[in-house]
């Protein structure tokens, strides 16, 4: 990029300018073999407010550039993915800035679009690729459903305002089919954990009151209390959580309350709080502040997000489940409306 290229993009009353800018910053950066920290947060500082302002064609091409950086500003490459699928597309497929958890937080969001994407991932988890499966025989099966229901006909003589809710009706997706359900599930327990993925700079709980509310809820001494409370600070299911809770010793605690970034007071009260049989004597004191100093905060962070995909993991194979009975459920009713054959004796 050449001084010539930077003065033509500051010529005032040039409506692409926003546009020149956006692609020049990113063009720029990509050319820098290790950028630091502090290029990062500018490059994000000068395309963040420029993203509503750009093409569809200037958004799709940073995408594509940015797709196979290791580094490169969060915000920036989260906001692309979120994007529709033309532009998201190459971040899906290649970029290693996405992880397990923020790909199911944008399956939950967009559906099967981002999720066909998502399943040609080289070395995709899992239980991811067992998700989109899901929604992909859900899909199927809704499909097949809705061609064996026939529209209902809608009377000619009728006005406009009247027929809006026949043809309602002859919809064949309805919001409560299983892809739906899935894709709501999925909104729920993985939006919270992925809003905190986007940018470093926001890695804390974004609830000031998430230490209160465990530590009131802990002192009550109903696990129930506590075990709800934490489950709305990790972005889980209370029955995934409860695990954590219900154990002999704090070591999973001790995870948990680590990847909320928790100071080591406020952890130790917790933790005194919930399993107050652990702390008899200072030393035990003495080895929990060492312990929660010596964990670090990725492999926190990470042992969380793993919890997340079992929870996620669990419930797919529940639904599976459902959706295999609901669909011969559905098969068995359409055979029986068919006319039986009545062979001549």
């Amino acid at each position: 990029m050449s001084a010539a290229d930077f003065r033509n993009i500051v010529v005032r009353n040039d409506a692409s300018r926003p546009e020149r800018l956006f692609r020049a910053a990113v063009s720029a950066f990509c050319s820098i073999t290790r950028p630091t920290r502090r290029e990062v947060a500018q490059l994000e500082d000068l395309t963040l407010p420029l993203l509503d302002f750009v093409s569809i064609d200037a958004r799709r091409y940073v995408a594509a550039a940015l797709s196979e950086c290791r580094i490169a500003p969060a915000g920036l490459i989260s906001r692309l993915a979120d994007d529709r699928i033309d532009i998201a597309a190459p971040l899906l497929l290649r970029s290693p800035l996405l992880h397990d958890v923020e790909l199911i937080a944008l399956i939950g969001r967009h559906g099967i679009s981002h999720a066909r994407a998502i399943a040609r991932r080289p070395g995709l988890n899992p239980t991811i690729a067992q998700l989109i499966r899901a929604l992909e025989a859900s899909a199927d099966a809704q499909k097949s459903l809705s061609m064996r229901i026939p529209a209902a006909p809608v009377p000619q003589a009728e006005p406009a305002s009247e027929l809006a809710p026949a043809a309602q009706l002859s919809q064949p997706v309805e919001s409560g089919t299983a892809a739906d359900e899935v894709r709501d599930r999925l909104r729920e327990m993985m939006i919270p954990a992925a809003a905190q993925l986007r940018d470093p700079r926001t890695m804390l709980p974004d609830d000031r009151n998430v230490f209160s509310k465990l530590r009131d809820t802990a002192l009550t001494g109903n696990n129930g209390f506590f075990t709800t409370a934490l489950a709305d600070a990790l972005g889980m299911n209370l029955e995934s959580v409860r695990p954590i809770t219900a154990a002999t010793g704090y070591s999973l605690l001790l995870s948990a309350l680590r990847s909320l970034e928790l100071p080591e007071e406020q952890a130790f009260l917790i933790a005194a709080a919930v399993f107050p049989s652990q702390f008899p004597h200072s030393e035990s004191i003495r080895i929990f502040l060492g312990r929660y100093r010596a964990l670090d905060l990725d492999i926190a962070r990470e042992r969380v997000r793993s919890w997340k995909l079992e929870m996620v993991a669990s419930w797919i194979n529940r639904n599976a489940g459902g959706a295999r009975k609901a669909s011969l459920v559905a098969e068995n009713s359409d055979s029986a409306k068919r006319p039986a054959l009545v062979r001549a004796s």
